[in-house]
Formats: C-alpha cells, structure tokens, sequence
C-alpha cells in the first residue's frame, strides 16, 4: 500500500481501537498512539517529498497511485502530493495529535468524541491527497459532516444553533460546488465525444473553454469559499468557533477551513484560470472586506472564543486575497498563511479552552491577572498573540509579509489600493490582540479564587510546546519551506500565463 492510502487507513484503524476500548483510559491511550502514530507518517512523508527534491527527481506531483473505482463514469482513485499539500497534510497531522491531548478530559461519550474527531481528520487528510474531483469531493462531505455531531453534542453555549448554521451553510456551499464540478467533468473531454474526466492534472492540460470557465468558476470558488469564511458567507464560523469543544474548534480553524483555501487554489484557480484572471476583482473586494471587517469584529467582542473566531475570519480573507492576486509571490505567502494561520488558531483555541476549564468564564471583563497565577499558560498565550500580529520571529510574519510584497507587485491602482486597505488590518489586529492580553494577563488578580488555580498540566504543555515550536520554527527558518511551496506555486500560476 502506498503511503498517501495509509495516511487514510490509520485513523481508521484507531476508531477501531477506540472501539475496543474497556475504560476512558484506554480510550484516551488508543486515540494519543494512532494520531501519534499519524504524526509520525505525515514527517516521513515530509522527508521523503524533500528527499525527492533533493535528488532532482520531482515532478509536478509525487507518490501518484490511481485505482480503478467506477469505470462507467471514469471515476478513478487517484493521489498525489506536491510541496502545497504535503505543508498541509502535516499541519493535519500536528493539529490532531495536540487537539486529542487537548481533550484528554472529555469525560462525555468519549470513545465517539475521539473517533468522530479523526474521522473528521480523516476526510481532511484524502481531500489534501485527492487528484480526482469526484474523490476530492467525497472526502470534502467526510470532513464537514462530523461537524454538527461535534459542536451539536459536545459543544457549549447555543450549540444546537451553532451546528445547524454552520451544517446549512456548508452543505449550501457543498451543493453550489457540486454543481460547479459536474460542470467541469462535463466539459472535460479532450475532444468531441471523447472520454470525461474528473482528473484534475488531465483536465488542467485540455484548457477549458472561455464560457465554461465563466459559468463554472464561480460555482466552484464560491463553494469553496464559503469554508474559507468568504463574505458575507462566514457568518457560520464565529457562531460555530463559539459553541465547539477545544479540539473541534483547533481543527475546525487550523485545518477545515485551509480546505477552502486550498480547493480554490489547486481547483478553481488552477483548472480556470480565464475566468479567473476575468472575475478575480469581484472576489478580491470580498475577500478584503473579510479581512477588515473581521478585525474590526474581533474588537468589539468580549468573548475570548468570537475574538479569534473573527480573527480568523480575517486571517482566512488574507488566504484568499494572496491567491487572487496571481502571482507566485503572493501564492505562496497564501500557503505560508494557510500553515501559520493553522498553528496559532489552533494554539489560541486550545489556550482559551485550558484557561475557561479552570475559571469557567470566556468573557474578558470577569479576567485579569492571569499572568500571576498561571505564568506558564499566560506567556503561550502571549507568544500566540505576538505571531498573530506578525512579530518577526515567528510565522505570522513571514506569511502576511509575503503576502503583501507578492500583491504588491501588481503595479495597477486597484491592486495597490486593495493591498493597502489589506495591509491596514495590521494595525487594527495589534489592538484587539494587546487590549486582551493586557484585560485577562496583566494586572492584579481580579478574583481570589483563581488564585488556587493549577498551571499548565504535562499534556497542556505537550501541546502549546508542540504548536509553538512550530511557529518558532517557520518564522525563524522558513526558506525550506517557502521552497518547497514555490516549485508547486510555479505550476498552477504558470497557467494564468499561458
């Protein structure tokens, strides 16, 4: 079996061992040692992708299988890495591993708590492997359906509300795309009467007509889009960030919602790229009223969970935003936002869920002096914030900084206005970061009861330590893999040229 289908089997196999379970011990053990187990696959698939490059033997896509599956319809099994989704099938793997021992607690249903997680990771990590549309799609519904079970049981606060906005939403969204892809498939025969195909790499050769990438474009970026917080069609992440569990709501912003990102770059973006450059202006308004109006919400909230849920709607506008700027520059930094993003929200959600288990409270004007009685905690968060603002050390930086060089250079009046209103979001992202930092950290202890408040447990610190080594890591060394996203890069914008 190849590597991609086993980074499919092995959650599988966990669900079945957490099956097995007698006790919540076993269960907890089980689920920590096969998404340890998944951790460890997605950084040998990660040496063996840049051992490829290494040896010059590395074409557009690598570790390619195809199985037949429905013969009739020529819908065919079919994976395939480069350096966009390897980058990202690692981000999965980090963010799942922490999130199960971020939740080593849950006392509800806990043996269908962790296997609807890493089924949920598991649609995740086929939809980053998927070159067949049909498949690709497939896995997108495997990934978004565990939501509402997730946020509807184990959530918190209006969570029967949350789950079935964000499910209505998403499945709108699923419709819409489905209907953009059979639109593709259905044009993809590379001459009259011949064969369809869902195959992504063979549909990107045939060079689509002008109308069928005007009718189908649309479709297939808004579809995506949505999960990628789009306006005005984010409206689902905030109430749906609010109401999950800690782990729900580190995958839910550190990996579902790059899926968005990532089906408009390797689908609408590469396959339609006429249309693309014809109507990008649209969705570049949208995405930069994302990324203002979502800083400006995270200000105004008081809610520690909205804050970083609107963040992350701004944060997820400047994913998109790069990657209609189309150039390689600007594309990358996409994919740099797309990892960072992933690691810092996934390391605010699981901040926010240790400090609410102990002062059972998310508002930010019930906080204060949190720096005193749990030191440890209180500088993750703080390191958390500084990469969210873009310090320079850590990964936030890196990618907005890229992002804005690389749409920058579009020296038209439009694209420079539309960077600079972008690139404002900045300013407005260090305010709402440091007022809640210096409302729930600093000061004096505002009740005494939290002064009997443990610090950092050892899985707490496994997984802040974790997720901020790998912020440190991007932000301090990125150039191996802004590398080994540019050669990708390289390939989808070359058809905005052709």
């Amino acid at each position: 079996m190849d590597i991609l289908s086993i980074l499919i089997v092995v959650p599988l196999l966990t669900v079945i061992a957490l099956a097995s379970g007698r006790n919540k011990q076993q269960v907890r053990i089980a689920a920590a040692i096969g998404t340890g187990i998944q951790l460890i696959l997605t950084f040998v698939l990660l040496f063996e992708y840049l051992g490829e490059r290494s040896s010059g033997n590395i074409d557009e896509m690598v570790f390619m299988k195809s199985y037949v599956w429905f013969q009739t319809l020529n819908i065919f099994y079919t994976v395939g890495v480069d350096g966009i989704s390897v980058s990202l099938i690692v981000l999965t793997g980090i963010i799942l591993f922490t999130g199960v021992l971020a939740s080593w607690k849950v006392e509800k249903m806990q043996k269908e708590f962790f296997a609807s997680l890493i089924i949920l990771a598991t649609g995740v990590f086929g939809f980053f492997i998927s070159l067949d549309l049909f498949t690709m799609f497939m896995f997108f519904e495997v990934a978004v359906i565990p939501m509402y079970l997730l946020i509807g049981i184990w959530g918190s606060g209006n969570k029967e509300y949350s789950a079935m906005k964000l499910t209505l939403m998403l499945m709108g969204a699923s419709a819409v795309l489905l209907v953009g892809l059979l639109g593709v498939y259905t044009n993809s025969a590379s001459f009259e009467g011949g064969p369809l195909t869902f195959n992504i790499l063979e549909i990107a050769g045939l060079n689509l007509s002008y109308d069928t990438q005007m009718t189908f474009f649309p479709m297939v970026f808004i579809g995506f889009g949505v999960l990628g917080a789009l306006f005005p069609f984010h409206t689902w992440s905030p109430d749906g960030h609010a109401s999950a569990p800690t782990a729900v709501s580190m995958l839910h912003a550190g990996v579902l919602m790059k899926m968005g990102g990532y089906g408009c770059l390797r689908v609408a973006m590469y396959l339609m790229p006429e249309a693309a450059s014809e109507l990008a202006w649209i969705f570049i308004l949208l995405t930069s009223i994302s990324i203002v109006y979502g800083a400006f919400g995270a200000i105004v909230q008081k809610d520690l969970k909205y804050i970083n849920a609107y963040s992350s709607v701004s944060h997820c506008g400047l994913v998109l935003f790069a990657i209609l700027m189309m150039n390689t520059t600007a594309m990358n930094g996409a994919v740099l936002q797309m990892i960072s993003h992933g690691l810092m929200t996934a390391l605010f959600f699981a901040l926010i869920g240790m400090i609410y288990e102990r002062t059972h409270t998310r508002d930010i004007r019930l906080m204060r002096g949190i720096m005193k009685v749990m030191p440890f905690l209180a500088v993750c968060y703080m390191i958390a914030g500084f990469a969210s603002l873009g310090l320079p050390g850590l990964s936030g930086f890196v990618a907005e900084m890229t992002i804005f060089v690389g749409a920058f250079m579009n020296t038209d009046t439009f694209h420079r206005v539309v960077t600079i209103m972008a690139a404002a979001s900045i300013v407005i992202t260090a305010v709402y970061i440091l007022r809640v930092v210096g409302a729930i950290l600093l000061g004096p202890v505002m009740d005494e009861e939290y002064k009997s408040f443990p610090d950092a447990r050892w899985f707490e610190k496994v997984v802040t330590v974790t997720l901020i080594l790998a912020i440190a890591a991007i932000g301090l060394a990125p150039l191996w893999l802004s590398d080994m996203i540019t050669a990708s890069i390289g390939v989808i914008s070359g058809n905005f040229f052709h």
